[in-house]
């Protein structure tokens, strides 16, 4: 038996059942050793009835009931009420015969064509070629349906937001501003340090900066900058301030992030600055926050500074009121005082949405020494870092920012930009 089994790959249980079978027509029995063993050399000829059938219905997929002799009918009959009819190892396939016919009005239709002599293509569109090698004459015209649905156009365009992104571009540009970038991954130094951000900041917080994890630091921070700006904390050096008041970790400082705010670009342009000048960049940055429909865990910025002798808190306001009035498109805006560590005095501007109501577009103010003079800058620097997020969702008339990235294309294709 276990021979048998293992020769033929069956089932212990499957194993059993044949030698039932075989002991029930005398075939095999079971000697005193408890071993099957063979008593004739021939099996019962419904047995191999049944397995010829079998091997015909492996070889075809099905067999045609009226292709059997009465006597296979019968060995397949026998071997199904054994089974039970669900668990036949096959069954016979039953054949129907359906004849369709043209109903009355088929009839007449049918006679319609004949008598009309329809014959050959039949044409949606008339062609030149068609005119020139006279194919038009071997066929027939569709009738034009006026109420027939057209084919939808689907032209290519810019997403609305990108659109709109590149206009704020285009207009800061004709304004004479010249562009700035950067990465996104910047260092504690950059990103807050020299903002004189002080260290221990509540903004540094792990909850608010993602921070990298490799490499972790950066190699080194550029001098002279990194020098007089840890002195500014210290001590002031030689702004005139008194500064933090604490001693400045060099290590802390070459922490890398993800840049948290737009304004790092404008402590780097700081070095490399003209005066006069007026400089803008469209900035994406990343900061924990709840997302709803004003904020998100990575967002845009427009971030600017203007620097020059005389440039003073009016002409900050006029910029902030452009932003307002001319790119978010609002028609309510107030000036609210803020606090950041670098800008004195500070200024928050803040919309009116129509759904939304009342929110903040972002904040401004002019440098303070302890930030421009340590990054070799003597003259007042208006800077602002701005939601331009914010503005393109009022510009764009929507109620959601995360409508500005939906993966929804419908809604990409029916928003409209400028």
């Amino acid at each position: 038996m276990p021979e048998i089994t293992e020769a033929l790959s069956l089932e212990k249980s499957d194993t059993g059942s044949a030698f039932g079978l075989l002991s029930s027509k005398g075939v095999a029995r079971m000697n005193e050793e408890r071993k099957a063993e063979v008593v004739k050399d021939s099996l019962p000829e419904d047995i191999l009835i049944q397995r010829a059938l079998l091997d015909k219905a492996i070889q075809t997929g099905s067999l045609d009931e009226s292709s059997l002799s009465d006597e296979e009918k019968a060995a397949i009959s026998q071997l199904a009420k054994k089974r039970g009819a669900s668990s036949a190892p096959f069954k016979l396939s039953e054949r129907d015969e359906v004849v369709y016919k043209l109903t009355a009005t088929g009839d007449e239709a049918k006679k319609a064509v004949i008598e009309a002599n329809i014959t050959g293509e039949e044409f949606g569109i008339l062609t030149p070629e068609m005119i020139q090698n006279g194919t038009w004459k071997n066929g027939t015209f569709r009738p034009y349906g006026i109420n027939a649905p057209t084919s939808r156009l689907i032209p290519g365009r810019r997403n609305a937001y990108s659109e709109y992104l590149q206009w704020v571009k285009d207009k800061l540009t004709a304004l004479g501003f010249e562009e700035f970038d950067g990465p996104l991954v910047e260092n504690e130094f950059w990103n807050g340090d020299a903002l004189f951000m002080p260290q221990f900041h509540s903004a540094r917080d792990i909850h608010d900066v993602y921070y990298v994890k490799d490499p972790v630091h950066a190699k080194k921070i550029e001098e002279p900058w990194l020098s007089q700006v840890a002195a500014t904390h210290e001590n002031g050096w030689k702004t005139g301030s008194r500064g933090w008041g604490y001693t400045f970790d060099h290590e802390f400082t070459r922490r890398q992030v993800l840049r948290s705010q737009g304004t790092v670009l404008s402590a780097h342009q700081l070095t490399k600055a003209k005066v006069p000048g007026k400089y803008f960049g469209i900035v994406r940055c990343f900061r924990y926050d709840q997302v709803d429909a004003t904020h998100g865990a990575d967002f845009y910025q427009t971030e600017g500074i203007v620097l020059g002798e005389d440039v003073n808190l009016r002409n900050l306001l006029g910029l902030l009121k452009m932003f307002a009035e001319e790119i978010a498109g609002a028609e309510e805006v107030k000036y609210v005082p803020g606090y950041f560590p670098f800008t004195e005095p500070s200024i928050e501007v803040h919309i009116k949405h129509p759904v939304l109501g009342w929110f903040e577009l972002g904040g401004s103010g002019i440098f303070r020494p302890e930030v421009t003079e340590a990054l070799g800058i003597d003259v007042p620097v208006l800077a602002w870092g701005l939601g331009i997020d914010r503005m393109a969702l009022m510009h764009l008339g929507l109620n959601d920012l995360r409508e500005l990235f939906t993966p929804d294309i419908e809604s990409v294709r029916t928003r409209r930009g400028n």
